[in-house]
């Protein structure tokens, strides 16, 4: 067998990555159409992902969000897209780079593409990721000047059905999170 010399599997998650940004440009642009909504699975741990310090300690690996009913100022980029989803009434803002991107799962119509995280030819920019750091360091300095919650009302909060298998934060009507496995959307086999 021979060496792929063109990394093919490369070429093809850009594509797809590419695939994503299109559509979520579309969904910026005009809006949800119809019953589509979309699950993103992504690498909390990858270059220039920015999440707050709360998020980062409840999801230390993987995370899923949710765009459907009450989502904002989503913003697409060449490297990545920023929205802003309210989890536990606390409003939120994630830049998420593409290459990030774990999955990408629309229920509506059962489209869903698998992603190789960090694997893809695309590089972010040093400014990216410079910036990514920067925001982090000030957020963490603002969080720290804050007071710190009461450990029983995080306890109280957390017990609203986490699991323990690949959870996913969806926000609901009320302001609210919810929190589910994403292996209950699954085929099962």
């Amino acid at each position: 067998m021979s060496e792929d010399l063109l990394r093919y599997d490369i070429l093809i998650q850009d594509a797809l990555r590419s695939a994503v940004k299109k559509i979520l440009a579309e969904v910026g642009r005009t809006g949800l159409p119809g019953e589509h909504h979309f699950y993103i699975a992504f690498d909390t741990n990858a270059p220039g992902v920015r999440i707050s310090q709360r998020l980062k300690e409840r999801y230390p690996q993987e995370m899923t969000i949710v765009l459907q009913h009450q989502f904002w100022d989503l913003a697409i980029g060449e490297h990545a897209f920023e929205v802003g989803l309210s989890f536990g009434g606390v409003a939120e803002k994630l830049l998420v780079p593409f290459s990030a991107i774990k999955g990408f799962f629309d229920p509506s119509v059962q489209f869903a593409l698998e992603f190789d995280p960090g694997k893809t030819a695309e590089e972010l920019p040093e400014e990216l990721l410079e910036a990514v750091e920067e925001l982090a360091k000030v957020e963490q300095e603002h969080e720290d000047s804050q007071e710190k919650p009461d450990p029983s009302s995080i306890e109280a909060a957390t017990q609203d059905g986490v699991s323990d298998d690949k959870p996913v934060a969806i926000p609901s009507g009320d302001g609210g999170g919810e929190v589910v496995s994403l292996d209950a959307f699954r085929k099962k086999t």
